[in-house]
């Protein structure tokens, strides 16, 4: 233990050095930490102000010395400090001198001797008083800080006006029982207003459609001028999408030999809808800005409630309009002359009518059990035009193979079925004689744009139906057009002969109605969930796929391949389920699974006009 050995390393450290020294920085107004401290101890330090005699400096003071003092014999004046520090040496004035110029060499120093013998002795030069070393007072200076200057402004105040009111109890209770008499006194104009509507509403087609109505309430004096700041807003945030929508035109087509493609825009999503597929989209008539998306299911496993949103592409970020139901919306359509009105088919196979103007959530008109609801989803809704008595009617179809026409007969739908679908072969003898048919299943129809009674009905078995408004018993045409079912079938608002139909079985099938046999026939791949014409050229259409794509064509360019084919939904579950094109802007609104809607603007090789 005893030749254990320890091991002391030395630093040139300090161990007293401090190593937390603030000083207060001027610059930046703050007290700094100083980073380098000095590690250097010092024991012991003595200034002095010696010169060695034999040194160079020496000699050359002791000589300029004794010159001074031949030539004056005392010096009033300020001496150098040369001067008072050779005399510091000095302790006798000219001994110094004299013993300097005895060691320069002997002859000199005889011939100073003989001098001095002749001369009579020199008065002695005054001592000079030395600066005291001890109390030297270091003095500094120190520039000023520029100072800060501010600079205020004072806005005008804004008017305030006092308000103050008792509210006692029996004040309140005038209150709320003025609120009664309101509403009942609005209930009862709600009455004759509807006996009233339709010479009204003739007159009002001129007039503008206003969302706002004039109501005593304080939230609509300022709910036009929030709904422009939001509007405001939104344009601001999506600054870039409108000025592409507006004024973006893909240069590229000159070089893409006649493809186009579509550029993304806004994209319309609301909370409430997220587990909601699109199940029908639909342009207003008027507002060419405005749109109505339908939400539900199409999966019968998950069926809940559904929504009704309209949307403007000027405030993307929010509904203007929002209705629930307890049904899933299965399909729609805007009144042609009358905007505001919507008819709406459900899953649940009731049918109703909405008014956008009334702001209620509810549908104004509503089928039930009693007046011949459908016993199946309602696949498809059209607006027909007014019956002989001015009384509004829609058609719808279902898949309980009856195709109905609903009229609102004093405030009540009544309904009147048109055709029932028989499949044919399946007639089935019944007990006692009776002659049971299999009804087909009516996915889809569409009406003719010019001869009124004509349509096509859609089926579940993939045939075509071409109907006749007069002939409830029996079908004009029959088409074999697919082996699935019939998603689609439109006619050409351009060519009247022509209409598209579109499948499951992954095709989509141009005819011509007095031909059995489809003129054109394309196979996209997937399933087909909508087809639609474009409104700016016979010859252009669009189709979407369950696999996330749009197919667009141009029969004109093209007859065999689409212009443009292209991804727009990228995840795997989600699938597109409907198109619809603006009748009057370059766009076109795609629906998918998840409840979104994706706006795209078509590129100039896709909107070619017809010569």
């Amino acid at each position: 233990e005893l030749k254990e050995e320890f091991t002391r390393i030395l630093t040139a450290n300090n161990p007293h050095a401090p190593q937390n020294i603030v000083r207060y920085s001027f610059k930046e107004r703050a007290y700094k930490p100083i980073s380098y401290v000095d590690q250097m101890a010092i024991h012991f330090s003595l200034n002095g102000n010696m010169i060695l005699k034999d040194s160079d400096e020496g000699r050359r003071q002791s000589i300029r010395l004794s010159t001074a003092a031949e030539k004056a014999p005392v010096e009033t004046s300020a001496v150098t400090s040369e001067e008072t520090e050779i005399k510091d040496e000095e302790s006798t004035g000219d001994t110094q001198a004299a013993g300097d110029e005895e060691a320069e060499g002997s002859g000199t120093a005889e011939v100073a001797e003989a001098a001095e013998a002749e001369e009579p002795p020199r008065p002695r030069v005054k001592e000079q008083k030395l600066a005291n070393q001890f109390n030297f007072i270091e003095r500094a200076s120190r520039t000023l800080n520029n100072p800060m200057r501010e600079r205020a402004c004072q806005s005008e105040p804004t008017p305030c006006k006092n308000f103050s009111a008792t509210a006692n109890q029996w004040e309140i209770y005038d209150a709320y029982v003025e609120e009664l008499q309101k509403m009942e006194r609005s209930k009862e104009k709600e009455k004759t207003k509807v006996q009233i509507a339709k010479r009204e509403e003739e007159k009002k087609k001129g007039r503008n459609l206003t969302s706002l109505e004039s109501q005593s309430d304080d939230i609509t004096k300022i709910s036009k001028a929030a709904k422009i700041m939001e509007r405001m807003v939104n344009q601001n945030t999506f600054d870039d999408i409108a000025q592409d929508f507006k004024y973006f035109e893909d240069a590229s087509d000159e070089y893409r030999d006649q493809q186009g493609t579509l550029l993304p825009l806004w994209k319309f999503q609301y909370d409430k809808t997220k587990r909601l597929a699109v199940t029908a989209i639909s342009w207003n008539p008027k507002y060419k800005d405005l749109f109505a998306v339908g939400y539900g299911s199409y999966d019968f496993m998950k069926q809940g409630q559904g929504m009704l949103l309209l949307y403007t592409m000027k405030n993307p970020s929010f509904p203007e309009y929002v209705f629930g139901s307890e049904s899933g919306v299965m399909c729609l359509d805007f009144h042609n002359d009358h905007p505001y009105l919507m008819a709406v088919g459900f899953y649940d196979g009731n049918v109703a009518i909405y008014n956008v103007k009334k702001a209620t959530s509810q549908p104004s008109y509503r089928s039930s059990a009693k007046s011949g609801k459908h016993t199946e989803p309602v696949w498809q809704v059209k607006w027909q035009k007014d019956d002989m008595d001015n009384n509004l009617n829609f058609f719808s179809i279902s898949s309980d193979g009856r195709i109905v026409s609903w009229t609102l007969v004093k405030n009540e739908l009544v309904h009147t079925d048109i055709i029932k679908l028989s499949v044919e072969g399946t007639t089935m003898q019944g007990p006692e004689g009776l002659q049971l048919q299999t009804l087909g299943c009516g996915t889809s129809f569409d009406f003719h744009k010019k001869i009124d009674y004509l349509f096509l009905v859609g089926t579940e078995e993939g045939k075509i139906y071409k109907c006749s408004k007069y002939y409830s018993s029996q079908f004009l045409d029959v088409f074999e057009a697919h082996h699935m079912a019939v998603d689609s079938v439109s006619w050409n608002p351009y060519h009247l002969k022509v209409f598209i139909s579109c499948s499951s079985d992954w095709t989509v099938k141009i005819w011509d109605h007095t031909i059995k046999t489809p003129m054109f026939i394309y196979d996209l791949n997937s399933a087909v969930g909508d087809v639609a014409w474009s409104p700016y050229s016979s010859t252009v259409f669009a189709a979407v796929t369950t696999d996330g794509k749009a197919h667009v064509f141009d029969l004109s360019i093209n007859k065999y391949e689409a212009l443009c084919t292209q991804l727009v939904v990228a995840k795997k579950k989600n699938k597109i389920t409907h198109i619809q094109f603006n009748p009057v802007y370059p766009v076109v609104i795609i629906g998918d699974e998840q409840g979104h809607v994706t706006s795209l603007k078509l590129s100039p090789n896709l909107r070619r006009m017809p010569k």
